[in-house]
């Protein structure tokens, strides 16, 4: 029901749009800004490229707007324009989307204490740095599954890449996680 639901207010909003009603733009880029931004962020370091990509994902998603179908929720469709724009610039720019690299394993212990708040917060700030440390498509992958909490479908239609393939780069990005941890920890 839910889904209908999106699909219909998805159809008034490009509607009114489509008809003239530019504020109503304005409403999809607040309700889509942070998923986008998320994956620019994730795919690109330059704060200046970023804002760039931001830009030119909005300007093509008003002006292709006539285009969207409806097979899947406005933010999605969004959402693969910016990936697709993030490695098209990515391919220019002759930036590897993946790079998988050869990591080396070690031990990682964690001794639970009085001071169990400071080791959660530590061990987040090493994930995070970590995560940086992803080839782009990966860090993309598990920001769109762990932090926006997108299911693997919708992820899939955003990057154009099978469920499969999403769930194997999955796996790879959280073991490379997993190593690189080890290894400097």
């Amino acid at each position: 029901m839910s889904t209908e639901s999106n699909h219909f207010s998805d159809k008034v909003i490009v509607t009114n749009i489509l008809n003239g009603n530019v504020q109503g733009f304005a409403l999809v880029v607040k309700d889509t800004e942070k998923l986008i931004t998320q994956i620019v962020r994730k795919m690109t370091t330059n704060a200046d490229d970023q804002k760039d990509l931001v830009q030119d994902i909005y300007l093509k998603a008003y002006k292709n707007l006539p285009n969207f179908k409806f097979q899947s929720k406005l933010s999605t469709w969004i959402a693969n324009i910016a990936y697709n724009t993030t490695v098209n610039y990515l391919q220019k720019k002759r930036i590897p989307i993946i790079e998988i690299e050869t990591t080396i394993a070690g031990n990682f212990i964690v001794t639970e204490n009085a001071e169990v708040e400071t080791i959660k917060t530590e061990a987040l700030e090493i994930l995070t740095k970590e995560i940086a440390k992803l080839p782009p498509l990966y860090k993309t992958l598990i920001t769109l599954y762990h932090l926006e909490e997108l299911p693997n479908k919708e992820i899939a239609e955003i990057t154009n890449l099978p469920e499969g393939t999403i769930k194997s780069y999955l796996s790879r990005a959280r073991k490379m996680l997993k190593d690189n941890m080890n290894y400097h920890y």
